[in-house]
């Protein structure tokens, strides 16, 4: 929460004092700037809390900015990041977490409604390179390069580029628009994309069309297969295969009661869209409990409020007609175990939604390069493959699949495929330790619970593919914004200068912070204790020489 100075004074004449007590200090003070766990826990590596203090100031464009210099597509993340900087929120610990994705979000439709540009010197160094996948990573991966300086050219097997915010994530959660114009920014900074353009041979492709180095980032658009006993009259899609028809304006033969199998956030987005379809029932079959579901909460409970059922503790053994044979299952230190207990369920098409693999095959002749497995790339630290030049990153190497976590990929490898280049290492900054809420010296009220964003009913919902989450109104976000506690980091809230009783601290001016001075200071602590945001340690008095 920020404060504004509340005396710009100059700082105090020292011979009209008398001088205090600083040569018999044991430890004396020092502002330190620590981590914040919002920024710590973003995939992305957003300067968080950086651009909150430039929100609440109404600086909308400038924080816009702070975002675009880590993460391009700021309106999309708005809206389909699972926001991990909130669950690390200090102020959950007081009240709820700041609404940190609905500010963003806001701030990235400000920046479609107004135009904004992004600021950065582009210095084309003449220095060429190919991204294979126009996804999330891939996208990243090029806006960063350009920045850098380099020219860049993305080959996208589809027709459209976005891959799996395109196909895999539903309109109602991301509306196309918002995409579209996230994409487009990207593309008038000189990235060129070739669409419906596989590749099949990556070393000639690198070849003939002159390029330094090559980003891989294909996305996991391979549903996982199982094996279920069952006869030819059973109707089955995969989960991507029908979200994809749908996005494409085709209407599946899904009948009037749909089951899916899968227990992630992509079965209750099918789920959903099959209600959508006009399927009267959408029944999720899962194995596990809610407890242990791969599903974000927020995913299930909108779900069952649109009507989807959820059938937990249970798997399908065998299929007959339209007619499921299932297994009941318990929880034994989280894992389903068989029970021998069975039940029936009736359903006119089922659809597995059980995971999703990345096609890496196109890879394997290459020498050098390495699989896990599952089929995922290894790279090392650098995010190289075993073959020099070649980096992977998203969907295709072993981590977290999400939108987020494949732009931090992008980033990362940007920064990484950089170095390359210049042949130099890239040298990451080192972090400052994390500061949590037992860190934090809470003087001054702070109950204020978040902002909810409103939600279409339920009913509406089911109209069609209109986005049911709304944004923030621009009180909304300064009230919001001005939540952040700032932790770890002055905000210059005064609570140092005026604790202060020998009048040790001077005011540098806004936006300047504080230092001390240690002729008058006496190590007594009141300023670290007045400190609600911890940005001044105790330390032992250096010893003298």
């Amino acid at each position: 929460m920020k404060h504004q100075n509340k005396d710009k004074t100059s700082p105090p004449d020292l011979t009209s004092h008398s001088i205090g007590t600083g040569p018999i200090r044991t430890q004396r003070p020092v502002y330190v700037d620590l981590l914040p766990p919002c920024n710590h826990a973003c995939p992305a590596g957003e300067n968080i809390q950086a651009w909150l203090a430039l929100a609440q100031d109404k600086k909308f464009e400038e924080a816009w900015q702070v975002i675009m210099q880590d993460n391009p597509m700021p309106a999309i993340m708005g809206r389909v990041c699972y926001h991990p900087c909130e669950d690390g929120c200090n102020r959950t610990a007081i009240d709820s977490p700041v609404s940190i994705h609905a500010i963003e979000r806001f701030l990235g439709d400000e920046a479609i409604h107004k135009n904004w540009k992004v600021k950065f010197e582009k210095k084309p160094e003449g220095k060429r390179v190919l991204i294979i996948g126009a996804g999330p990573s891939g996208l990243s991966a090029a806006y960063h390069l350009t920045r850098m300086g380099h020219s860049v050219e993305i080959h996208e097997a589809g027709p459209i580029a976005g891959g799996m915010m395109h196909f895999g994530i539903p309109a109602y959660r991301l509306p196309r628009h918002i995409l579209d114009h996230e994409i487009q920014r990207i593309t008038a900074m000189g990235v060129k994309i070739v669409l419906n353009h596989k590749v099949e041979d990556v070393l000639s492709e690198k070849k003939t069309g002159g390029f330094d180095a090559v980003f891989i980032a294909v996305g996991a658009h391979l549903s996982k297969k199982i094996d279920i006993p069952s006869n030819d009259a059973v109707k089955i899609f995969d989960a991507i295969s029908f979200l994809k028809q749908v996005e494409q304006g085709e209407k599946p033969k899904i009948g009037r009661r749909v089951a899916i199998y899968g227990g992630g956030n992509t079965a209750m987005d099918v789920a959903r869209t099959a209600k959508r379809m006009g399927a009267s029932e959408a029944m999720v079959i899962y194995r596990r409990d809610k407890e242990h579901m791969s599903a974000h909460e927020f995913e299930a409970e909108e779900a069952l409020e649109e009507g989807v059922k959820i059938n937990w503790l249970r798997t399908i053994k065998t299929m007959d007609k339209n007619a499921f044979k299932v297994e009941i299952m318990k929880l034994v230190d989280g894992k389903p175990i068989p029970t021998g207990q069975f039940e029936k369920l009736e359903a006119d098409t089922l659809i597995l939604a059980v995971g999703q693999d990345t096609d890496t095959t196109f890879l394997k002749s290459i020498k050098g390069i390495e699989f896990k497995q599952d089929g995922t790339v290894i790279v090392n630290s650098e995010m190289m493959t075993g073959y020099e030049g070649i980096f992977a990153g998203g969907d295709m190497i072993p981590s977290e699949r999400s939108v987020t976590v494949a732009i931090g990929h992008g980033k990362k490898a940007a920064r990484n495929i950089d170095a390359f280049l210049r042949r130099t290492p890239y040298l990451r900054a080192p972090k400052h330790p994390i500061v949590g809420p037992e860190k934090l010296h809470l003087w001054y009220k702070t109950n204020a619970p978040q902002k909810e964003q409103t939600s279409l009913a339920a009913q509406k919902r089911m109209e069609g593919f209109d986005e049911i989450k709304a944004g923030l109104s621009e009180e909304e976000v300064l009230f919001e914004s001005q939540r952040c506690l700032s932790c770890g980091n002055c905000f210059e809230c005064d609570g140092c200068y005026a604790a202060c009783p020998e009048e040790a601290i001077i005011k540098l001016g806004p936006g300047k912070r504080y230092e001390y001075n240690f002729d008058r200071c006496t190590g007594c602590a009141i300023c670290y204790e007045q400190c609600p945001c911890h940005a001044i340690e105790m330390i032992p008095e250096p010893k003298k020489i």
